[in-house]
């Protein structure tokens, strides 16, 4: 089973990953996350193995999170449409 988090500071691009995913049976969604904190405090209570991250949010880019985790890093999936 695949546990997802969903981080990205635009709730509309969650929504559409969230029902993209939702249709896949081996995926379940730990949470959602709409900024670098809370990104890093849901990894460490959800423990997922999958991260769909956005690259540039307000308070930090998603680069700056994987550099911070102290956890074994998930995999990645990036999500942006940051150039």
């Amino acid at each position: 089973m695949i546990r997802a988090l969903i981080v990205d500071d635009e709730p509309l691009a969650r929504r559409r990953l969230t029902r993209a995913l939702a249709r896949m049976s081996d995926v379940e969604i730990v949470g959602e996350a709409g900024n670098i904190r809370e990104a890093a405090a849901a990894i460490d209570a959800q423990a997922p193995n999958l991260l769909l991250l956005d690259i540039q949010m307000p308070n930090g880019s998603g680069f700056d999170l994987l550099a911070g985790l102290t956890s074994p890093v998930p995999a990645v999936i990036f999500v942006t449409a940051f150039d």
